[in-house]
C-alpha cells in the first residue's frame, strides 16, 4: 500500500469572517466563506420588493451573526424565509438568529433529519466556539418542489436527493440564471457523500445541467459556472472506478483509499473524505439502495487514520 498523503499543517484555529454580500445578479447574492474547508460553508440571498429568501446559515453562532448582519446591509427587514438545503449543521445551526420572523423551509426528509442529528457536528471538533444560537427547525415543508414569489426574483426549490445525504434540495432562481446547489456541487473542495450517494448525486448533476445556470453557487468553495458541475462529476467517477478496482482486489475502503492516485483531485481541500466516499462507492458497488444508512463514525475514524490525525475546522 503506498502511503496516504502527509497530514495537513495545522490551520488557523478560525478562518476569517466574512462581513458583506458578493452581488451575482439583481436581487441575488452569495455569501461566501473562504476557504470553504470543514464547516465554512457558502449561503445565498434572494431580494425582492416583497420578500427575501436567505438560503442555508452558518456553523457557529458568530459567523451566524455576521451573515445576518451583511443580509440586513442589503434588507434590513429580511430574511423573510430561510432555506435548508440539508440538514448538517453548518447550513442550519444559524437559523435560530432568523426566527421567528423568518420562516424556516426545508425538504420534509431534512426536517427529520435535522431533529435526529440535533448538535451532533460539534461534538466532533469540541475546540471550537460553536455558541449556543436556539435551535429552529423548519416549519414549512415540502416534498418535490416549492416556488417562493419575492415580488421579484421568482425562487424554485427543488428535491434533488439523495445525493450529499439523503435529502437535497436546490435553489434555482431562472430570472438570474443563478443555481445554489447546496452540496451536491464542490469547488475546488472534496466532495463528500457518506451519508448521500454517488448514482444520486450524478443524476443530481444532470438535472442541474438540464437548467442551464450561467452562474452556480456551490456549497463549499469560489463561485463558478457549469464546469463546476463537470467538476463534481469528474470526482463522482474517480470514486466509481477507484471502487471498482478496490473490491476486485480485496481492498478495504482505507487500503484503496491508501492506494489510489488522487491525480488532479489532490490539490482539492479535505481529501481524506475520499475514505469516506468509498465506504457508500462499496455500498453502491454491492447493490446497496442510495441514500440508506451506513456507519458514520467508523469511516470518520479511518478518514482521520488517513489525514494522520483530526481533520481541522476552521468554523
Amino acid at each position: 500500500m503506498t502511503a496516504a498523503p502527509a497530514a495537513a499543517p495545522a490551520a488557523p484555529a478560525q478562518a476569517p469572517i466574512p462581513s458583506s454580500l458578493t452581488r451575482l445578479a439583481d436581487g441575488v447574492h452569495a455569501y461566501l466563506q473562504p476557504d470553504g474547508g470543514w464547516c465554512l460553508n457558502n449561503a445565498g440571498l434572494v431580494v425582492g420588493p416583497d420578500r427575501t429568501v436567505l438560503v442555508d446559515t452558518a456553523a457557529t453562532e458568530t459567523r451566524a451573526r455576521a451573515l445576518r448582519s451583511a443580509v440586513r446591509a442589503v434588507d434590513p427587514a429580511g430574511p423573510d424565509y430561510v432555506v435548508n438545503t440539508h440538514f448538517h449543521g453548518d447550513h442550519v445551526f444559524g437559523n435560530g438568529l432568523f426566527t421567528p420572523h423568518a420562516t424556516v423551509i426545508s425538504h420534509a426528509g431534512t426536517r427529520e433529519e435535522t431533529a435526529e442529528a440535533g448538535p451532533g457536528l460539534r461534538r466532533l471538533w469540541p475546540d471550537v466556539e460553536w455558541g449556543d444560537p436556539p435551535e429552529a427547525l423548519a416549519s414549512l415543508t415540502f416534498r418535490d418542489r416549492l416556488t417562493v414569489h419575492t415580488g421579484g426574483p421568482r425562487v424554485e426549490l427543488l428535491h434533488v436527493g439523495p445525493a450529499h445525504t439523503a435529502n437535497d434540495v436546490i435553489v434555482w432562481v431562472p430570472d438570474a440564471s443563478v443555481l445554489f446547489t447546496g452540496d451536491v456541487v464542490w469547488s475546488g473542495v472534496t466532495p463528500f457523500v457518506l451519508m448521500g450517494s454517488i448514482s444520486g448525486s450524478l443524476l443530481a448533476l444532470d438535472r442541474m445541467r438540464a437548467l442551464g445556470p450561467r452562474t452556480v453557487v456551490p456549497g463549499h468553495g469560489p463561485v463558478g459556472g457549469r464546469e463546476l458541475l463537470d467538476a463534481t462529476e469528474g470526482y463522482l467517477r474517480f470514486l466509481q472506478r477507484t471502487a471498482e478496482r478496490g473490491v476486485r482486489d480485496g481492498l478495504t475502503p482505507l487500503e484503496a483509499a491508501g492506494k489510489a492516485d488522487l491525480g488532479p483531485y489532490g490539490s482539492w481541500l479535505d481529501p481524506e473524505r475520499l475514505v469516506g466516499n468509498l465506504h457508500r462507492a462499496y455500498a453502491e458497488a454491492g447493490g446497496g439502495r442510495p441514500g440508506e444508512r451506513l456507519d458514520v463514525a467508523g469511516p470518520f475514524a479511518e478518514m482521520c487514520a488517513y489525514h494522520g490525525g483530526l481533520p481541522a475546522c476552521r468554523a
